[in-house]
C-alpha cells in the first residue's frame, strides 16, 4: 500500500482548530500517513497532533503549507492521484474498486474542505467522491472513505513506538504504557505494565 496524505484545506483560527485537530486524529488512527494543513498556520493544532503521535505512536507527518494549489501541483507533479472528499462527487461504492487500484501503485492525496472549497479543487481532482449527498461531518466522511478503502485497518493498526496503547476490554479502561523517560516521574507506569 502507497502513502495517503489527508490536505485540510483553508483551516481557520479561532473556528476550525477542534475539527482540523479530529480530521488529524482520524487520519491518523484509520492508516494515513500524514496530514498537511493550509489556511492559518496554527502552532496549537500541529504541535496537538504531533504529540499524539509521540504518545500513541506512528509514523504520522504533520505539516502546514501555506500555498495548498502548489503543494497539490507538486504531489501531482510526483504521480500522487488527488481525491476529494465531497457529496458532490460520484458515490464511494462505485468507484472504490478503482480507488484500491490506484492506491496499490501510486500514493494519494485526500483533500478535505473546511470553508467553501475552490472550484478548482474540483479541476485538479482525479476523483470527486461522495460518502452521501446530504450534509455531513468532513471528519466523518474521513473515517468512512479511509474505513472502506483499507478494509477496516484502523482495527489492525499497532504502532510499536506507542508508548500508549489501550487493550480492549468488556468492562473497564486498561490502557498499556510503556516506561520511557518522560514517563519515568509518574508513579504509576512501569515495564509494560497494565493500569
Amino acid at each position: 500500500m502507497r502513502r495517503i496524505t489527508v490536505l485540510r484545506l483553508s483551516h481557520r483560527v479561532g473556528r476550525d482548530e477542534r475539527v482540523t485537530t479530529h480530521v488529524g486524529l482520524t487520519a491518523r488512527a484509520f492508516g494515513a500517513s500524514g496530514i498537511v494543513i493550509s489556511g492559518d498556520e496554527d502552532r496549537d493544532v500541529i504541535e496537538s497532533l504531533t504529540r499524539v503521535t509521540e504518545l500513541w505512536g506512528g509514523p504520522f507527518e504533520v505539516r502546514y503549507v501555506k500555498d495548498w494549489r502548489g503543494y497539490l501541483r507538486s504531489a501531482k507533479a510526483s504521480g500522487a492521484y488527488v481525491v476529494h472528499l465531497t457529496m458532490y462527487g460520484l458515490p464511494l461504492p462505485e468507484v472504490l474498486g478503482e480507488l484500491r487500484r490506484v492506491l496499490a501503485e501510486r500514493e494519494m492525496v485526500v483533500v478535505v474542505g473546511s470553508s467553501k472549497v475552490p472550484r478548482e479543487v474540483y479541476e485538479v481532482a482525479d476523483a470527486n467522491v461522495s460518502i452521501g449527498n446530504q450534509p455531513h461531518s468532513e471528519v466523518a466522511a474521513l473515517a468512512v472513505f479511509l474505513d472502506r478503502l483499507l478494509d477496516g485497518l484502523v482495527f489492525r493498526i499497532s504502532f510499536s513506538d506507542a508508548k500508549v496503547r489501550v487493550v480492549p476490554d468488556p468492562r473497564r479502561k486498561v490502557v498499556l504504557r510503556r516506561r520511557e523517560k518522560a514517563l519515568a516521574e509518574d508513579p504509576k507506569p512501569s515495564d509494560d505494565k497494565l493500569l
